[in-house]
């Protein structure tokens, strides 16, 4: 049978897979779980044309993956096959272990695990059934390897994961901000001292990728309404978890019953197999199912959370620098107890407060090295000339009111 199939992305064209067991790792029942898993969580409702999956952005990086190696050897850097194959097969994971709506699940269902410890235990499962095969990627996913800027492909500053998801986002959103260019950057990478760099003359590609990624925050990741959408989801699945604790009756999926009334921890994850079984059916369709029929719960705050939701009925939202007052917050809450005959504890899931991180660049983790012409190598913030580049450093922290009319 031959493996290597070409895939058609409406961003590279035709992508061919460069190694067999990666057809393999695709059709594994964790992989093919990620067509239904939508990449932007909660956007569509405010971008209609996101409505991409986790499925497309792996298939993407793994693209870009495969390019960088190329490029890389062509400047004679040492990638022996395996090493080729290992890094490609750890692009290909690394978001294996997303829940539904992507990130929204950290923070109720199974709150306290990080996606990327789920994406290491079904990497270490799909690693058994395949006999030892993911070694080498499980070694370079978790920056275990001895060539650390392998790790640096996968997971840094400037990784194809990035690469390929400001782009993915940028043409499925239609917000022509996150446009950067990939080929380029690509082409303007090599290898110091085991260390990841660009060549001098991308330092403007790199600028404009920084720019991008910062763009594409404000812009689509942290939009005021998106989130609106997916703070209104978290607080029906809070709901929803905190009905159960108190052993009251939820139509879910088998899935999704599980996560519901289950409180698993990561070791639960890394020991378990029927556990990752059970995570591994679990997607988008069962939240969405199980919230369709909660709009007719007798609870009244789960009712009505779950019909403003799929009636796209969100609520408002204000975002400023400086935090709201107690006051401000009360006064909202006092008036949604009136309107709906609620307690001040249950008004909480209609009036609430947050905050907003936008970090463009991180100076307190290992950044982006440009290679001088002299030899020398130094951060992409110190080389740049551009006064905003320096200023994006920094966090930028916002704060959000959302309540009810």
């Amino acid at each position: 049978m031959n493996k290597r199939k070409n895939i058609n992305d409406p961003l590279y064209g035709f992508l061919t897979l460069p190694y067999d067991i990666l057809f393999d790792l695709i059709e594994h029942p964790y992989f093919q779980r990620l067509r239904r898993i939508r990449q932007l969580g909660m956007s569509h409702l405010v971008f209609p044309g996101a409505n991409h999956t986790r499925f497309h952005h792996a298939l993407g990086a793994l693209f870009l993956m495969n390019e960088a190696i190329k490029n890389l050897r062509i400047k004679d850097v040492e990638i022996t096959e395996e090493e080729a194959e290992g890094a490609c097969i750890a692009i290909l994971l690394h978001d294996i272990g997303h829940g539904p709506f992507s990130h929204t699940l950290e923070k109720t269902i199974v709150s306290g695990v990080h996606h990327e410890d789920i994406s290491l235990a079904m990497m270490r499962q799909m690693n058994a059934d395949f006999k030892g095969r993911l070694d080498l990627a499980i070694s370079i996913f978790t920056n275990q390897y001895k060539k650390h800027f392998l790790h640096q492909l996968v997971s840094s500053q400037l990784d194809m994961d990035r690469l390929d998801y400001l782009r993915r986002d940028s043409f499925y959103s239609g917000v022509s901000e996150g446009v950067v260019s990939s080929d380029r950057i690509i082409k303007m990478l090599y290898v110091v001292n085991d260390e990841l760099v660009v060549e001098e003359k991308g330092i403007y590609s790199i600028e404009k990728f920084i720019i991008a990624r910062r763009l594409m925050y404000w812009q689509v990741y942290l939009h005021k309404t998106v989130v609106a959408a997916e703070e209104l989801l978290l607080k029906i699945l809070q709901r929803a978890k905190e009905l159960a604790s108190r052993g009251e009756q939820l139509f879910a999926t088998p899935a999704f019953h599980y996560f519901l009334f289950e409180h698993p921890e990561k070791e639960d994850f890394i020991h378990n197999r029927k556990l990752l079984d059970q995570f591994a059916l679990l997607d988008d369709n069962d939240v969405v199912s199980s919230i369709k029929v909660w709009m007719s719960h007798e609870d009244t705050v789960l009712r009505t959370l779950c019909r403003n939701l799929i009636n796209r009925h969100l609520p408002k939202i204000l975002v400023q620098k400086t935090s709201f007052s107690k006051e401000e917050i009360q006064t909202q809450r006092e008036r949604i107890m009136k309107k709906l005959k609620i307690s001040e504890k249950e008004a909480s899931y209609f009036v609430y407060s947050g905050k907003l991180e936008n970090k463009a660049y991180d100076i307190n983790t290992q950044g982006i090295s440009l290679l001088m012409k002299n030899g020398e190598v130094v951060d992409i913030a110190e080389a740049s000339d551009n006064y905003n580049l320096k200023a994006l450093r920094g966090s930028v922290l916002k704060h959000f009111l959302c309540y009810y009319k």
